[in-house]
């Protein structure tokens, strides 16, 4: 007993309960722990601080942007494009190899890791995107990020200087353009046709553009493909200029007719090309893992430059994808996937034709994880989209994505990440929302 209580007193003494003086004895510290832990600092009422402070230029132009995206969590509701189907997710295999990896894990995955990313990881990435995506690089090319938008955001900063002319697609991603304007760069809207970007029309608005930002082989948000002719005359416009492309290829896996395309860097005889990708659409989002392949001379910026922001991401993590892919995990998710995603689109498709036949046309497509439904004209796509919130249904607008006018209002409908009953439930929502405004 008296051991246990000397134990007892040494206990508080190390937590710092208690305070030993030699000579005197043992008494209560005179400030707890609980005391040094919290401060009580003098705050003002929340609608006391109603003055912003001064931002910078590019801040205030994101911020007051007609197509900034929101600022929220996004939830796993119908209808959310991009995300997949996290119910289908195989958590037991990824669960079995993260176990294995946290036992005992060797002191370089415990490390600052390096910042050009995990090298196993890297090389899995350059046999993979070869192999796929006819991307043609080495390890030594390749670039763990956190992300698309990080990939975005040290393209900017590296390749860009104030007010330095961007091409984007319109319509288009709205999370590159805002990510682009931050960085200070002038964005130019591109239109599209049925080619995808269309090279000459940029040429006609700006044709010294220092960067082209596109989505060619799933554009972002019509899922128009690039055609050959348009791709070697983008090519053929950088080369002349002296301009980059970034290529954003973010859900090229999911096509269910034949092979996925070969990307537009593998394309690119001149090292124009800039390649991205990510993890999120094909394993989950919070993973925050993405990829960039470079032309050999920007691999030393861009390491010295994601070396400064963050470092690196997550070692741990990416020895448990590189073990996903290694081992046959991913390939077989992939095309699991695929046939899992035609499946919902058909349900999609089904649950529309019942619930609001002759109101939304929405027509099959051969690739990616959303379609869009076209709403009758004179509707307005962003009130449909505020109304179908308040019924707890995701649907994006359309001309969120559009810096021009649309010729036709419409809706971004996610179904990779809802099963059967949520697609048709979502549809009920949708069709109740539709109906009270046509």
């Amino acid at each position: 007993m008296a051991q246990i209580t000397i134990t007892a007193f040494e206990q508080l003494v190390t937590e710092g309960y208690l305070e030993a003086r030699v000579g005197a004895g043992t008494f209560v510290a005179s400030t707890l722990p609980e005391e040094m832990l919290q401060v009580h600092a003098q705050q003002a009422p929340l609608q006391e601080r109603k003055k912003l402070p001064r931002l910078s230029q590019r801040v205030q132009q994101v911020m007051h942007s007609p197509l900034l995206p929101p600022v929220q969590a996004l939830s796993a509701r119908a209808f959310q494009p991009g995300l997949p189907a996290l119910d289908a997710f195989p958590f037991d295999v990824w669960s079995r190899l993260a176990a294995r990896r946290y036992h005992h894990p060797p002191l370089e995955l415990l490390t600052y890791g390096d910042p050009a990313g995990y090298r196993p990881l890297r090389n899995a990435l350059a046999q993979y995107l070869t192999a796929s995506r006819a991307v043609s690089c080495q390890p030594e090319q390749v670039l763990i990020v956190s992300g698309a938008q990080q990939a975005i955001d040290l393209t900017a900063r590296i390749l860009l200087d104030e007010e330095d002319m961007v091409w984007v697609e319109d319509p288009g991603y709205p999370r590159a353009r805002a990510n682009l304007l931050g960085a200070g760069a002038r964005v130019i809207s591109i239109p599209l046709d049925q080619e995808g970007l269309n090279v000459e029309a940029g040429k006609r608005l700006c044709e010294r553009a220092h960067l082209a930002y596109v989505t060619p082989s799933h554009q972002y948000p019509l899922g128009v493909t690039m055609s050959l002719a348009r791709r070697f005359a983008l090519l053929d416009w950088a080369q002349r200029v002296g301009a980059w492309i970034l290529e954003d290829d973010y859900d090229s896996e999911f096509r269910y007719c034949g092979r996925p395309l070969a990307s537009l860097q593998g394309l690119d005889t001149h090292g124009r090309v800039i390649y991205m990708g990510s993890f999120s659409k094909v394993l989950f989002p919070a993973l925050r893992l993405g990829y960039i392949v470079l032309p050999l001379e920007l691999v030393e910026p861009f390491l010295a430059m994601r070396a400064l922001l963050g470092h690196s991401s997550p070692t741990l993590e990416q020895a448990i994808v590189t073990d996903f892919i290694m081992e046959g995990h991913f390939l077989r998710h992939i095309r699991r996937m695929r046939t899992l995603y035609a499946h919902r689109q058909q349900i999609l498709i089904e649950a529309i034709r019942q619930e609001l036949p002759g109101v939304i046309e929405l027509a099959e497509h051969e690739a990616g994880m959303y379609l869009i439904g076209w709403l009758p004209q004179g509707l307005d796509d962003r009130l449909v989209s505020q109304l179908a919130a308040r019924q707890g249904v995701d649907v994006r607008a359309l001309s969120a994505c559009n810096k021009q006018e649309l010729k036709r209002p419409g809706l971004l409908l996610g179904y990779a990440g809802v099963n059967e009953q949520e697609i048709r439930e979502g549809i009920k929502h949708l069709s109740r929302v539709v109906e009270a405004i046509v």
